[in-house]
């Protein structure tokens, strides 16, 4: 059992739904299945009672998508300080059990580059951005202000999946979408979509200009473990610009479990990036507490390893 370990356990790809905010997309992500919502929308007991079951100390909170880079009115950045003001009192009542990942609001980047500070000094570990921002990835310069202050705070951002664009999701899977719907989301769509943005940053140049920028990513990296070598050796081909893509990855990301128990692919994560820098995450309430407790036990690393994700590597990234 994990408790023999004698470690805390943080998970921290770890979701809810705001009403406010939740209220402005109601049909957008498509019909979703009702014990889901229950959960999503629960912050107490439900919620605890099957963190406890599976052996779960902490949650770090984040809202689940879609989130604030869907917003596009005026009202978007107050509507997110009033969504992570919410989350916060939710932190505040039960600070044992729950930490947070702020929503930001990146149609307004100097806002929300603004509000990563205001709620790092309420206490939150840092920020979850969700898929494109109203269709801009985020190495468009215009983004930069975040990354700027995110590096200065000393906060990770986690890139969390949202639904690709709608041209994409067209051309790629139309003929698919309606009898396997979870192809255009996490069965594929979603990594297409969250890997890109990853990549696109280091193209970008983004960790050359915030060489301390620390960026996680879930799902045991969206694949980019597995391809780091082969995106590296194809980058560096001739008439290319020079760029190390493999130094630039193992240095600056971090990788969480959440919703990939995969023996196999945990140990090519470790064996390419290292045991420090990948996290204990279950992706709540889409993938139960409990397999991910349980793959736990059964993975082919040390205790001292096993230790380190499930709740040392967390508490010196996010400095708990």
């Amino acid at each position: 059992m994990l408790r023999t370990l004698k470690c805390p356990v943080i998970a921290l790809e770890e979701h809810y739904w705001d009403n406010e905010l939740a209220a402005r997309f109601v049909g957008a992500e498509g019909v979703r299945d009702p014990e889901m919502l229950k959960r999503l929308y629960d912050v107490g007991e439900l919620r605890l009672s099957e963190m406890d079951e599976a052996g779960i100390d902490m949650q770090i909170l984040s809202h689940g998508a879609p989130s604030a880079q869907k917003l596009t009115g005026t009202d978007a950045v107050d509507l997110t300080r009033r969504v992570n003001d919410r989350l916060q009192a939710v932190v505040a009542a039960n600070p044992t059990r729950f930490a947070a990942f702020a929503a930001l609001p990146t149609s307004d980047p100097k806002a929300a580059a603004a509000e990563l500070e205001r709620t790092t000094k309420l206490g939150f570990k840092g920020a979850m951005i969700h898929g494109l921002t109203n269709g801009v990835f985020l190495d468009d310069k215009r983004f930069w202000p975040i990354f700027e202050r995110a590096q200065a705070l000393d906060v990770p951002l986690y890139l969390h999946p949202s639904v690709p664009l709608p041209a994409v999701m067209d051309a790629y899977y139309k003929e698919y979408a309606k009898d396997f719907p979870m192809v255009v989301r996490a069965a594929w769509g979603y990594t297409v979509e969250t890997a890109t943005q990853a990549i696109r940053l280091v193209l970008g140049g983004v960790f050359d200009a915030y060489p301390r920028l620390k960026v996680v990513l879930g799902h045991l990296g969206e694949t980019l473990p597995f391809l780091v070598w082969r995106v590296d050796h194809a980058l560096a081909r001739p008439g290319a610009k020079t760029l190390s893509f493999r130094e630039a990855f193992c240095g600056h990301f971090y990788i969480t479990t959440s919703g990939n128990f995969s023996n196999p692919a945990l140990l090519c994560c470790v064996m390419e990036m290292g045991i420090d820098r990948i996290l204990f995450a279950v992706d709540w309430p889409f993938v139960a507490n409990k397999p991910a407790a349980q793959w736990m036990e059964t993975v082919p690393l040390c205790d001292e390893d096993k230790i380190k994700i499930l709740s040392g590597n967390a508490k010196h990234l996010f400095r708990m």
